[in-house]
């Protein structure tokens, strides 16, 4: 550490104590309250100089202190080349490059070359100073980042003239900065997932991470080390073979390139269309590509060479070949087996076998089929129906002669029906020989005696009457015709009994 340096005046007192008074060094130091190695070190210094006492009053204070303190000139050393970092930059971008590697390379061509620390510190400034903040380079084929757009794009319904703001799907891999946007008629997960596969078919291959925001069609719990996942999305990562590593809450450098792309498509993509009207989504995205090529095969200023270059250099080689089949969407629904032993999804029932009454199942719908899962074995397999209010009943999951798991049968409800009259129970009878399988009437046969519960036997009899002659058997009509047979009767009151508090006793 470089002390600070004495007044003229004090260094001439401390050569007059020594040279003329004769005092010690620990003597002068007391007198002139400065410490003794100092004392010292200036006494050396003036020997080394050749001041002798008196020190000649003409010397300037600039001059004593050359004299005092001559400049020590450093050796010269030799320049030493500097790397190309650009290219630095380049390579650590590919599968396998490391900063050592590279500067092992170097130091082959350059054996007087920068050791490793002052290779690495360099390339660090240089890093530093060509981005906008401190990044390593992406690997090739390591990574897709997506996200949507900020920007939306109005798409007009040709009957109604009715706008609506269409999503803009962007996927970027950011080792080239290659991107890739859709038009997409809204952010749910069908689209969602569907704009992912058609993003893997337009790179050709399938990269080893996926960086996602945290957004809810994606992700339901946000968490860096262990997102739970949607799963329709985690099964899309489970079928490309794809690990789902989502960016961090409110950390938009963690897909700092997605950040970017979406801002170069709203720029370069979107703004040139902003006064041209789409009526449909295809439209829009036909009127997108030519401008994404654009883009792609733009160059960029800072590297010398376009996305779409960088990209056939640097991710296509290392992607993951696309699977034969391409990812189906499918939907998830947890449900709960009734005591028929179906499950609902959509207004349309699917059998399971019986043992599983009461318990909760998972239910996977394609477009095409539907599969029932418990605890991750697949226990049912149909066909997706649209037809509301039916059943899908297999023979292979109803109990022998036909009974519940608590050795229920439709004799149960005929006997019910019987001791409320004779036409509740021919309506039940009716109700039970309608449907292919008498379980698929069962929830009927159950809101039916939950109605004989809240009406009277003959208002019951009489509705079960009029829908047997019309042929009309299912709850819904009964429960309709019982409040149009009571919605004109008057209150009852009830009726006298010595448990019952009148209205004298509220008087």
């Amino acid at each position: 550490m470089t002390q600070e340096k004495l007044s003229v005046r004090k260094i001439r007192e401390i050569l007059r104590l020594k040279h003329e008074v004769g005092l010690s060094n620990r003597a002068i130091a007391r007198a002139c309250c400065i410490s003794n190695s100092t004392v010292g070190d200036y006494v050396v210094r003036a020997r080394r100089a050749g001041l002798v006492w008196p020190v000649a009053e003409a010397r300037t204070e600039e001059e004593l202190y050359q004299q005092l303190f001559p400049e020590v000139k450093k050796p010269q050393m030799a320049a030493r080349p500097m790397p190309d970092w650009e290219r630095v930059h380049l390579d650590l971008a590919r599968q396998g490059v490391t900063l050592q590697l590279l500067w092992q390379e170097y130091r082959a061509n350059h054996p007087d070359g920068y050791g490793y620390t002052q290779f690495r510190e360099h390339y660090q400034r240089w890093n530093q100073a060509h981005t906008t903040s401190m990044r390593l380079p992406h690997k090739g084929g390591e990574v897709l980042e997506v996200d949507y757009a900020g920007m939306t794009l109005p798409i007009t319904n040709p009957e109604t003239g009715e706008i609506r703001e269409a999503a803009i799907f962007v996927a970027t891999l950011p080792a080239s900065n290659y991107v890739y946007a859709e038009v997409q008629p809204s952010q749910e997960l069908q689209h969602w997932l569907a704009g992912h596969v058609r993003a893997f078919a337009f790179f050709g291959g399938v990269p080893k991470t996926l960086r996602p925001d945290n957004l809810k069609t994606g992700v339901k719990k946000p968490n860096y080390y262990e997102p739970d996942l949607n799963p329709s999305y985690q099964e899309l990562a489970e079928h490309y073979h794809i690990a789902v590593l989502p960016a961090r809450v409110k950390k938009p450098k963690d897909k700092a390139n997605a950040e970017n792309s979406v801002q170069n498509v709203e720029r370069w993509g979107l703004a040139p269309l902003r006064d041209r009207t789409f009526f449909s989504e295809g439209e829009a995205n036909r009127a997108l590509a030519p401008l994404l090529d654009a883009l792609n095969h733009k160059e960029m200023q800072h590297l010398g060479k376009s996305r779409r270059h960088l990209f056939e250099e640097l991710d296509q080689p290392a992607l993951l070949p696309l699977p034969e089949r391409s990812y189906e969407f499918a939907r998830w629904k947890r449900a709960r087996v009734s005591i028929d032993y179906h499950v609902a999804f959509e207004g349309h029932y699917y059998s399971v076998p019986h043992t599983l009454v009461g318990q909760e199942v998972q239910i996977r719908a394609t477009e095409r089929m539907l599969e029932v899962f418990h605890r991750s074995q697949q226990v049912a397999i149909h066909p997706l129906s649209s037809l509301q209010g039916r059943f899908s009943t297999s023979a292979d999951h109803m109990p022998s002669h036909h009974r519940f798991v608590l050795n229920q049968d439709s004799d149960f409800f005929l006997r019910e029906a019987a001791k409320l009259g004779p036409q509740t129970a021919a309506f039940m009878t009716a109700v039970l020989r309608s449907r292919p399988f008498p379980q698929q009437a069962f929830r009927t046969c159950l809101g039916i005696l939950d109605l004989a519960r809240k009406y009277l036997p003959a208002q019951l009899e009489t509705a079960c009457q009029h829908l047997l002659s019309a042929h009309l058997l299912t709850y819904k009509d009964l429960k309709s015709e019982l409040e149009h047979l009571t919605k004109d009767l008057p209150v009852q009151p009830l009726p006298a009994h010595e448990n019952v508090r009148g209205d004298i006793y509220y008087n």
